[in-house]
């Protein structure tokens, strides 16, 4: 299923705990809670900008909290959207919500009203670092959701944080891991960002915490992004969306607005430098990449092909049948043609 959504952000007014890390106006730039009218509106207007059938995008409610809303208000949001689902429309409604607001009746009224897609905001996996950012829930709780959620038949997707307070590199490794044993089809990684407004703030500001340097986020992230793709699970956000009033109410922490094309590009990169080894300094040489990944190997402003390019001449070429992050390493054509 494609993963392209028209979103409709609705506030944590259903969530019970205020998380170290939240600052939800900060991250969507709105605060106000969208009404039903609202929500028809952007689906009308998705119809006329699209010009097209919406077969291939869902309609998504994202906030984090979906199904904790109040009961009526949440039916009255599905609702809204059921004229423009099916022939012709969206292909479904997708949400996001926390793994202790899940339940068998929850999910019958979901799959009712056409949503074929739940994504859980997992964070982590230990439950000593998801007390101490007052999460509200546990790594049981995430367990016993993502079964309930596959059950029905509903996609499944996982969200986790890296970086958070109290939490390690190899608490991110294994919480990825924990979150590969539960088989989500999609998973969405976001590196901690320290906001203003928040425990994490005051924290930050005592000293008490330190978020991860951008170099450091980048490196685990792009580790993160390779085990799931290994693992048949699609990343389909890395990063936190790029947007004014994220930059604006941002204190610290590893935001970047490209932030997968760096860590794409660190991938290719350190896969490309591993075999040039294999060669004398200076020998020209081609650097094969699968076709349509020329841009994500020379780099965020060709710092790739810029930085490996002074131990060797350097030119990309495309190949069919080469993986994402594949790189072959062979000398430059001309070169092997000389006498």
């Amino acid at each position: 299923m494609s993963h392209a959504n028209v979103s409709v952000f609705v506030p944590h007014i259903g969530c019970p705990h205020q998380c170290s890390f939240c600052n939800q106006r900060s991250i969507s730039g709105q605060q106000s809670a969208p009404t039903p009218a609202q929500v028809r509106a952007v689906c009308e207007q998705a119809l006329r900008e699209r010009r097209t059938q919406l077969e291939d995008t869902q309609l998504a409610f994202f906030g984090g909290s979906f199904t904790a809303i109040e009961r009526g208000y949440m039916v009255s949001l599905l609702e809204a959207v059921q004229p423009y689902l099916g022939e012709g429309g969206f292909s479904g409604i997708r949400i996001s919500t926390r793994p202790d607001a899940i339940g068998e009746e929850i999910l019958e009224l979901l799959k009712h009203y056409g949503v074929n897609a739940i994504e859980l905001g997992i964070q982590s996996m230990k439950d000593r670092v998801l007390a101490a950012n007052h999460r509200g829930h546990t790594a049981q709780d995430t367990v016993r959701a993502a079964r309930l959620i596959r059950q029905t038949g509903i996609e499944f997707g996982a969200q986790m944080m890296t970086g958070l307070y109290q939490s390690s590199v190899q608490d991110d490794r294994e919480t990825a891991q924990e979150i590969a044993d539960l088989h989500p089809a999609t998973v969405r990684i976001y590196p901690t960002i320290v906001l203003t407004g928040t425990q994490l703030a005051e924290q930050f500001d005592r000293g008490d915490y330190l978020p991860p340097s951008l170099e450091e986020s980048t490196a685990l992230c792009a580790e993160l992004l390779l085990f799931f793709e290994r693992q048949g699970i699609r990343v389909i956000r890395l990063g936190l969306h790029a947007q004014e009033s994220l930059q604006q109410g941002m204190v610290a922490g590893p935001y970047h607005p490209a932030f997968r094309e760096l860590c794409e590009a660190r991938l290719y990169r350190e896969n490309a430098l591993e075999q040039m080894q294999t060669f004398a300094p200076g020998i020209p040489l081609d650097l094969w990449v699968g076709e349509g990944c020329s841009t994500k190997m020379a780099g965020q402003h060709r710092c790739n092909l810029i930085e490996l390019g002074q131990r060797n001449p350097l030119k990309i070429r495309t190949r069919a049948g080469l993986h994402p992050f594949e790189v072959l390493v062979t000398e430059a054509t001309k070169h092997r043609l000389q006498p």
